[in-house]
Protein backbone atom coordinates (compact mmCIF):
# COMPACT_ATOMS: atom_id res chain seq x y z
CA UNK A 1 0.00 0.00 0.00
CA UNK A 2 1.79 3.04 -1.26
CA UNK A 3 0.49 6.44 0.02
CA UNK A 4 -0.63 8.77 -3.43
CA UNK A 5 -0.97 12.31 -4.38
CA UNK A 6 -3.62 12.48 -6.58
CA UNK A 7 -4.57 15.70 -8.08
CA UNK A 8 -7.44 15.92 -10.11
CA UNK A 9 -10.19 18.07 -12.23
CA UNK A 10 -13.26 17.57 -9.73
CA UNK A 11 -15.99 15.73 -11.72
CA UNK A 12 -13.72 14.55 -14.53
CA UNK A 13 -14.76 10.77 -15.51
CA UNK A 14 -11.41 9.51 -16.75
CA UNK A 15 -9.63 11.16 -13.23
CA UNK A 16 -12.71 8.66 -11.10
CA UNK A 17 -11.80 5.80 -13.28
CA UNK A 18 -7.95 6.18 -12.65
CA UNK A 19 -8.48 6.86 -8.68
CA UNK A 20 -10.73 3.80 -8.63
CA UNK A 21 -8.33 1.80 -10.37
CA UNK A 22 -5.48 2.81 -7.91
CA UNK A 23 -7.86 2.46 -4.41
CA UNK A 24 -8.83 -1.30 -6.19
CA UNK A 25 -4.77 -2.08 -5.83
CA UNK A 26 -4.76 -0.91 -2.17
CA UNK A 27 -3.34 2.56 -2.65
CA UNK A 28 -4.18 5.24 -0.05
CA UNK A 29 -5.00 8.63 -2.21
CA UNK A 30 -4.99 12.15 -0.91
CA UNK A 31 -6.95 13.63 -3.56
CA UNK A 32 -6.52 16.88 -4.86
CA UNK A 33 -8.41 20.06 -6.96
CA UNK A 34 -5.77 20.46 -9.88
CA UNK A 35 -7.38 23.89 -10.26
CA UNK A 36 -7.67 25.23 -7.45
CA UNK A 37 -3.84 23.93 -6.35
CA UNK A 38 -1.62 27.14 -5.86
CA UNK A 39 0.67 26.10 -8.61
CA UNK A 40 3.97 27.73 -9.46
CA UNK A 41 6.16 26.86 -12.56
CA UNK A 42 8.82 25.40 -10.00
CA UNK A 43 6.77 23.08 -8.78
CA UNK A 44 4.79 22.09 -11.63
CA UNK A 45 8.12 21.63 -13.98
CA UNK A 46 9.24 18.24 -12.05
CA UNK A 47 5.84 16.29 -13.51
CA UNK A 48 6.62 16.51 -16.54
CA UNK A 49 10.19 15.02 -16.24
CA UNK A 50 11.53 14.60 -19.97
CA UNK A 51 8.04 14.66 -21.71
CA UNK A 52 8.48 16.95 -24.92
CA UNK A 53 6.61 20.70 -23.90
CA UNK A 54 3.26 19.35 -26.06
CA UNK A 55 3.08 16.37 -24.44
CA UNK A 56 2.92 18.76 -21.22
CA UNK A 57 -0.88 19.79 -22.34
CA UNK A 58 -4.19 18.21 -21.64
CA UNK A 59 -5.23 17.94 -25.23
CA UNK A 60 -9.32 18.23 -24.00
CA UNK A 61 -8.69 22.00 -22.82
CA UNK A 62 -10.89 24.16 -24.69
CA UNK A 63 -7.87 26.25 -26.16
CA UNK A 64 -6.29 23.50 -27.07
CA UNK A 65 -9.10 21.54 -29.03
CA UNK A 66 -9.88 25.23 -30.45
CA UNK A 67 -6.34 25.89 -31.78
CA UNK A 68 -6.13 29.19 -30.12
CA UNK A 69 -3.02 27.56 -28.39
CA UNK A 70 -0.04 25.86 -30.55
CA UNK A 71 1.13 23.96 -27.79
CA UNK A 72 3.94 22.85 -30.48
CA UNK A 73 5.32 26.94 -30.77
CA UNK A 74 5.98 26.68 -26.59
CA UNK A 75 9.04 26.42 -25.15
CA UNK A 76 9.48 25.56 -21.12
CA UNK A 77 8.71 28.79 -19.63
CA UNK A 78 5.82 29.78 -21.96
CA UNK A 79 4.23 26.41 -21.30
CA UNK A 80 4.39 26.81 -17.65
CA UNK A 81 3.50 30.10 -17.16
CA UNK A 82 0.61 29.96 -19.46
CA UNK A 83 -0.14 26.67 -17.07
CA UNK A 84 0.24 28.48 -13.77
CA UNK A 85 -2.30 30.87 -15.19
CA UNK A 86 -4.87 28.23 -16.53
CA UNK A 87 -4.34 25.33 -15.04
CA UNK A 88 -7.56 23.75 -17.47
CA UNK A 89 -4.01 23.17 -19.66
CA UNK A 90 -2.34 20.88 -17.37
CA UNK A 91 -2.30 16.92 -18.29
CA UNK A 92 -4.34 15.58 -15.90
CA UNK A 93 -3.91 13.80 -13.29
CA UNK A 94 -0.71 14.47 -11.57
CA UNK A 95 0.71 12.56 -9.50
CA UNK A 96 3.29 12.09 -6.84
CA UNK A 97 3.92 8.60 -5.28
CA UNK A 98 7.44 7.37 -4.20
CA UNK A 99 9.48 9.78 -4.47
CA UNK A 100 8.16 10.18 -8.48
CA UNK A 101 6.14 12.52 -9.84
CA UNK A 102 4.47 12.26 -13.29
CA UNK A 103 1.53 14.55 -15.79
CA UNK A 104 -1.01 11.30 -17.00
CA UNK A 105 -1.89 8.20 -16.30
CA UNK A 106 -0.52 5.83 -18.98
CA UNK A 107 1.95 3.10 -19.15
CA UNK A 108 6.18 4.08 -17.57
CA UNK A 109 7.74 4.42 -14.42
CA UNK A 110 4.88 5.73 -11.94
CA UNK A 111 2.52 2.94 -13.14
CA UNK A 112 4.89 0.83 -12.64
CA UNK A 113 6.26 1.58 -9.72
CA UNK A 114 2.28 1.36 -8.25
CA UNK A 115 1.45 -2.33 -9.85
CA UNK A 116 -1.05 -0.47 -12.59
CA UNK A 117 -0.42 -2.94 -15.38
CA UNK A 118 -3.12 -1.59 -18.08
CA UNK A 119 -3.49 -3.78 -21.38
CA UNK A 120 -2.40 -2.03 -24.74
CA UNK A 121 -5.80 -1.39 -25.63
CA UNK A 122 -6.77 0.71 -22.28
CA UNK A 123 -7.38 4.04 -22.73
CA UNK A 124 -7.88 5.77 -19.10
CA UNK A 125 -6.08 8.99 -20.25
CA UNK A 126 -8.25 10.22 -22.96
CA UNK A 127 -11.46 12.19 -22.00
CA UNK A 128 -14.65 9.67 -21.05
CA UNK A 129 -17.10 11.40 -22.35
CA UNK A 130 -18.74 10.19 -25.74
CA UNK A 131 -18.01 11.66 -29.12
CA UNK A 132 -19.88 14.42 -29.67
CA UNK A 133 -20.53 15.48 -26.34
CA UNK A 134 -18.45 18.65 -25.38
CA UNK A 135 -15.54 17.30 -22.98
CA UNK A 136 -15.63 18.12 -19.15
CA UNK A 137 -13.27 21.49 -19.55
CA UNK A 138 -15.47 22.98 -22.34
CA UNK A 139 -18.36 22.63 -19.93
CA UNK A 140 -16.77 24.56 -17.50
CA UNK A 141 -15.09 26.95 -20.01
CA UNK A 142 -18.61 27.90 -20.70
CA UNK A 143 -20.11 27.69 -17.14
CA UNK A 144 -19.50 31.10 -16.14
CA UNK A 145 -21.10 32.64 -19.69
CA UNK A 146 -24.07 30.92 -18.46
CA UNK A 147 -24.90 32.05 -15.06
CA UNK A 148 -23.29 28.81 -13.56
CA UNK A 149 -20.22 28.02 -11.41
CA UNK A 150 -17.69 25.59 -12.98
CA UNK A 151 -17.98 22.80 -10.29
CA UNK A 152 -21.62 22.89 -11.43
CA UNK A 153 -20.58 22.58 -15.20
CA UNK A 154 -18.12 19.32 -14.37
CA UNK A 155 -20.92 17.55 -12.62
CA UNK A 156 -24.37 18.04 -14.80
CA UNK A 157 -23.65 15.10 -16.55
CA UNK A 158 -23.32 12.48 -13.85
CA UNK A 159 -21.90 9.89 -16.63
Amino acid sequence: MTDVVFYEKPGCLSNAKQKQLLAGLGHRLSVRDLLAEPWTAARLRPFFGDRPVPDWFNASAPTIKSGALDRCALDEADALALMVADPLLIRRPLIEALDLRCAGFEPGPMLDALGVQLPASADLQSCSRDAGQPSCDELQALAPRHGLTAQFAAEADPR
